[in-house]
C-alpha cells in the first residue's frame, strides 16, 4: 500500500482548511440556522488551533489467556473485553479492504481529516435534509476509541463520545497530528485493534474467533464485509439475532458493493460473495473459571485466580490486580499438568460422584519447585442456580433445624476446598502429622533406630480436662491408646511409622517438645486457620495430640510439606504458574520458583527413608516392618514414601503417597458438617486410598523411576552399642547387665518358648547391637516348647503390622 504524503504545504493547508471549516461543519451538524455564520467560522479556526496536538494512547484492554504446563492446552481465558491484538500482516488483506471500503473510501489519499469529506457534510447538513451526514474518517474514528479508552475519569469517556463541536475540533485535530506521526498501515492496525464488533468482541482478533472461530488472517470476503459492517451498529447488525440477521446480510452486500466500487475486488468475486448464505460458526469466548477448556479444571483455574489477587506485583490494591488479569493480555503457562490433572479428576469420581456428601479432594505438586500440577475434588465447580438449585439439603442437622431450605456445597461448589480460604479452614489428617515428629526428633539428633516401648496405653504428662475420653481414667493426663493392640512392644522409627504407633509418637513427642513439633509443621508450610488451632498454638508444649493430626489442614499443604522432603528439604511456595508474559512477550519473574532449605539434607532423607515403610515399600537398610497402606507400592510401580491417617470414629481419613517428581496428598471429609456421623474410608473403593495411588500411578505414567537417596549411618543408626547377652540369666541380673549397658530395660509381658528354664531371660529385643539410651526388651522363656510344625520360626513377631484390612492411622 501507498504510504503517505506528509508534504508540509499539505498538512498546513490541512490544519488551515479544517481550522476555517470546523466550526462552520460542526454548527451545520448541531446548528443548520447558524452554520453561515462569519463569527462560527472565525471562532472554529481559533478554537481548532488552540487544541493540543499530542494524543497520550493506552493501550486498551486485552485478554489474558490460561494456558496448561504444555504450554499450548487452552485451560481458560479472563477478560473485561474480548480483544487481542493483532499486527496488520497476520490480517487478511480482503478484511483491510473491507473497513476500507466501508468507513473511509479515501483513507490512503487524506491527512487524517477527509476535507471533501466535511464538505459534503456542510453541504447535506445545511440543506435541512433529515439524512444526516458525518465526516469522521478511519483516523478520526480512532482518535475518539484512544481517547476513550485512555480516559481515568467517566467524565472524560462522555466526552470523547458526545455529539459537540468540542469533540469533533479535537477528533480533527488529533488525526492530523496522528497521521503525520504514523504510517496508514500503522493507523489501520491501531483502528482494527480497538474497534467493537459487537457480542462481546473488541477489536479484529476477537472478532474473528467469536463469528467465524478462525485467525483473521484466513477471513474470506463475505466474513470480511460482515465484520466490517459491524462496526457502524454492531447491536443493530447482530447476526445471531433475529432482527438483526437480515440487516447484517444487507449490511455485509453493501461492503461487497463497495469492494467492487473502489476496485478491491471483482464484479465476479463480489456476486459471489454476496452469494454465499451468512452463517456465524463461531460463539462468545468463555470468561473466567467457571467457564474452563474442562470443567474439571475449575478447581485449579480458582486457585490460581486466589493466587493472583495476592501478588502486590500486580497492583496495590485487590481492584487494580483484578483489572491487570483481566485487561492485561497476559499469556500465562500455568502449572497445571493435564496428564496428572485428568488423572485426579477420573479418580477422585470413580465409584463416588459429585451427589456425595463426602468430598474427595486431591492435590499435585512437584518437590523442589512447589508447582501444582492438579487439584481434583469429586464436586462441580459451579455457582449453584438460586432459582433452580441442584444443591442437596445441608448435611448438618443443626444446620437444616435452623433453616429447612439451607443446601449444602455438593454437587456444585466455587468454595477453595483444597486450598482454604473464605471460612474453608481445613480438615484433620489424622497421623500423616506423625511426619513432623520424626523430622523433630531427627532435628534433635534422635536417630531413626531410636527405640520405644510402645504400651497399650500411654500416661504422658500432657494435661487435659479430666472429662475427656482421651484422658487416664480419674485424671487429667493425656492418655493415648493405639488402633490395635498388636502395635504393643519396642518400635524404633521405621516399624513405629509404618504401622503407625500412637504410643511410640505421643512419647517422642514429649521428648523432643510438642512446641518443636508444631515448628516443624509450620516450617514445612502447614498453616493454622482455625480459631481453636490459632489457640492450642500459643500454648503448643502442652498440645499432646498434635502428632496425632487434630489440627486442620488442606490438602495442598499435606502434600507440599511431604514434597519438601522428597525435594531433600529444599521448601517451595506452592505456586500454579510457571511462564506469565506480557502483550509484547516480555517475560515477568513472579512465576519462578521461590525456594529455600528448610531442613537439613540429612533429616528429610531420614525421614522419607522412614515414609517408605507405610506404603509398602523398603527403607535403604531394610528396617521396614508394618504398613498402613501397604498396596501404594505395587499399584504405582515406583519408589514411594507417604503416610496415612486416620481421625477418630472415621470422621476424616488421608492419605500421602509420594515419588521424587510428585508428592499427592488426599483428604476425605464432609466440608459442610465436619462432625459427620459417615465413616470416611481408606482402601475400599469409595474411599481416600485409591485416588491417591492411581493418581499417582497415572502421573508417573512414561516417567523414569529415581530411587530416594538413602540416608547416611549416623542419622539412620545413631550411636550404635552391643547389647549383653543376657540368654538365660534371672529376670534381675539381665536388666542390671542392660541399663548398666546404657540401655533402657522393660520386660515384655508376653513369654516365649526357649531352650532356657521358664522364667529367666529367653532374650532380647532387638539383640546384638542399638542405639545408645535406646529401649531394649527383656523377653522371658516359657519353658522349651513342642516341636514347631514346618515353616514356622516357633517365634512370634515382636512388632506385627496391622490386622489385613484395618484403615491406617
Amino acid at each position: 500500500m501507498r504510504k503517505r504524503d506528509h508534504n508540509v504545504l499539505t498538512n498546513a493547508a490541512s490544519l488551515l482548511i479544517c481550522g476555517l471549516l470546523a466550526g462552520v461543519v460542526v454548527a451545520a451538524a448541531a446548528f443548520p440556522a447558524v452554520a453561515m455564520s462569519g463569527l462560527a467560522a472565525k471562532a472554529g479556526a481559533e478554537t481548532f488551533g488552540a487544541l493540543p496536538k499530542e494524543l497520550t494512547v493506552a493501550r486498551p484492554p486485552q485478554i489474558s489467556y490460561l494456558l496448561a504446563a504444555d504450554g499450548k492446552t487452552p485451560l481458560a481465558t479472563m477478560f473485561d473485553e474480548n480483544r487481542r491484538d493483532v499486527k496488520l500482516e497476520h490480517v487478511a488483506p480482503v478484511m483491510r479492504d473491507a473497513i476500507i471500503a466501508a468507513e473511509d473510501h479515501a483513507f490512503y489519499e487524506h491527512n487524517g481529516v477527509d476535507l471533501n469529506g466535511v464538505a459534503r457534510a456542510f453541504v447535506n447538513n445545511s440543506s435541512g435534509t433529515a439524512d444526516r451526514q458525518g465526516a469522521s474518517t478511519l483516523t478520526m474514528q480512532y482518535v475518539r476509541l484512544a481517547i476513550a479508552y485512555s480516559a481515568t475519569h467517566p467524565a472524560d469517556v462522555v466526552a470523547a463520545t458526545e455529539d459537540t463541536s468540542a469533540r469533533k475540533l479535537r477528533e480533527m485535530r488529533y488525526a492530523i497530528q496522528i497521521d503525520k506521526e504514523l504510517s496508514k498501515d500503522e493507523i489501520l492496525e491501531r483502528y482494527l485493534n480497538i474497534a467493537a464488533f459487537g457480542n462481546g468482541a473488541y477489536g479484529i482478533f476477537a472478532a474473528s474467533q467469536v463469528y467465524f472461530a478462525k485467525h483473521p488472517s484466513k477471513l474470506t470476503i463475505e466474513e470480511a464485509a460482515m465484520l466490517a459492517g459491524l462496526v457502524k451498529a454492531p447491536t443493530a447488525f447482530n447476526p445471531t439475532t433475529r432482527s438483526g440477521y437480515p440487516q447484517a446480510v444487507a449490511r455485509r452486500d453493501y461492503v461487497i458493493n463497495n469492494m467492487y466500487e473502489i476496485g478491491k475486488i471483482s464484479k465476479e468475486q463480489a456476486d459471489q460473495a454476496k452469494a454465499v448464505k451468512l452463517k456465524v460458526v463461531g460463539k462468545r469466548a468463555p470468561n473466567g473459571c467457571v467457564d474452563t477448556n474442562k470443567k474439571d479444571w475449575g478447581f485449579f483455574c480458582d486457585y490460581f485466580y486466589r493466587w493472583w489477587m495476592q501478588q502486590e506485583t500486580f497492583g496495590s490494591t485487590s481492584y487494580d490486580r483484578e483489572r491487570r488479569l483481566k485487561s492485561g493480555g497476559f499469556t500465562v503457562i500455568t502449572t497445571l499438568e493435564p496428564q496428572v490433572q485428568n488423572a485426579a479428576d477420573k479418580a477422585v469420581r470413580k465409584n463416588l460422584g459429585v451427589n456425595s456428601k463426602a468430598a474427595r479432594m486431591v492435590a499435585v505438586i512437584e518437590p523442589g519447585t512447589g508447582r501444582v500440577r492438579a487439584l481434583s475434588v469429586n464436586r462441580n465447580f459451579k455457582l449453584d442456580d438460586p432459582d433452580k438449585p441442584q444443591n442437596k439439603p445441608h448435611s448438618d442437622p443443626k444446620q437444616r433445624k435452623k433453616n429447612p431450605n439451607k443446601r449444602g456445597n455438593y454437587p456444585n461448589t466455587v468454595n477453595p476446598l483444597l486450598t482454604g480460604g473464605d471460612g474453608i479452614t481445613g480438615y484433620q489428617a489424622g497421623s500423616t502429622f506423625k511426619m513432623f515428629t520424626v523430622v523433630a526428633a531427627l532435628e534433635k539428633g534422635i536417630p531413626l533406630s531410636y527405640t520405644i516401648n510402645a504400651e497399650k496405653q500411654f500416661r504422658s504428662e500432657y494435661i487435659i480436662d479430666s472429662s475427656s475420653p482421651a484422658a487416664c481414667k480419674g485424671t487429667h493426663f493425656y492418655c493415648p491408646t493405639n488402633a490395635s493392640d498388636s502395635m504393643v512392644g519396642v518400635h524404633n522409627m521405621w516399624t513405629a511409622f509404618g504401622s503407625s504407633v500412637n504410643t511410640y509418637f505421643v512419647p517422642l513427642q514429649q521428648q523432643v517438645g510438642a512446641e518443636n513439633v508444631v515448628k516443624v509443621a509450620k516450617k514445612l508450610g502447614i498453616n493454622f486457620r482455625a480459631q481453636e488451632d490459632l489457640d492450642l498454638e500459643k500454648g503448643a508444649n502442652q498440645w499432646g495430640a498434635f502428632t496425632l493430626g487434630v489440627s486442620q489442614t488442606m490438602p495442598l499443604e499435606l502434600a507440599n510439606a511431604y514434597a519438601t522432603l522428597a525435594a531433600d528439604g529444599k521448601y517451595c511456595e506452592p505456586i500454579p504458574v510457571q511462564e506469565i508474559r506480557d502483550p509484547d512477550g516480555k517475560k515477568l519473574d513472579i512465576a519462578n520458583p521461590r525456594c529455600e532449605q528448610r531442613v537439613s539434607t540429612e533429616v528429610a532423607r531420614a525421614a522419607v527413608d522412614a515414609a517408605r515403610c507405610p506404603v509398602g515399600d523398603q527403607s535403604a537398610s531394610g528396617k521396614c516392618k508394618g504398613a498402613t497402606a501397604r498396596n501404594v507400592k505395587g499399584i504405582v510401580g515406583a519408589p514411594v514414601a507417604g503416610k496415612s491417617g486416620t481421625t477418630d470414629s472415621e470422621k476424616s481419613s488421608s492419605l500421602v503417597a509420594m515419588t521424587k517428581q510428585y508428592s499427592v496428598a488426599g483428604i476425605m471429609a464432609d466440608p459442610d458438617w465436619p462432625q459427620t456421623t459417615q465413616k470416611m474410608g481408606h482402601n475400599e473403593p469409595t474411599g481416600i486410598n485409591p485416588p491417591v495411588f492411581e493418581t499417582l500411578r497415572d502421573a508417573m505414567q512414561g516417567k523414569p523411576r529415581i530411587n530416594f537417596a538413602p540416608p547416611g549411618s549416623k542419622i539412620r543408626d545413631g550411636d550404635q552399642r552391643r547389647i549383653p547377652d543376657v540368654k538365660c540369666q534371672s529376670e534381675a541380673t539381665a536388666r542390671d547387665r542392660i541399663e548398666g549397658a546404657g540401655f533402657d530395660a522393660v520386660v515384655s509381658s508376653a513369654r516365649i518358648p526357649s531352650t532356657c528354664p521358664a522364667g529367666s531371660v529367653a532374650g532380647t529385643s532387638p539383640d546384638g547391637r542399638t542405639i545408645k539410651g535406646g529401649v531394649v526388651s527383656i523377653q522371658l522363656s516359657s519353658g522349651p516348647a513342642n516341636t514347631p510344625k514346618p515353616g514356622s520360626s516357633g517365634t512370634p513377631p515382636t512388632n506385627p503390622g496391622r490386622p489385613p484390612g484395618r484403615p491406617g492411622g
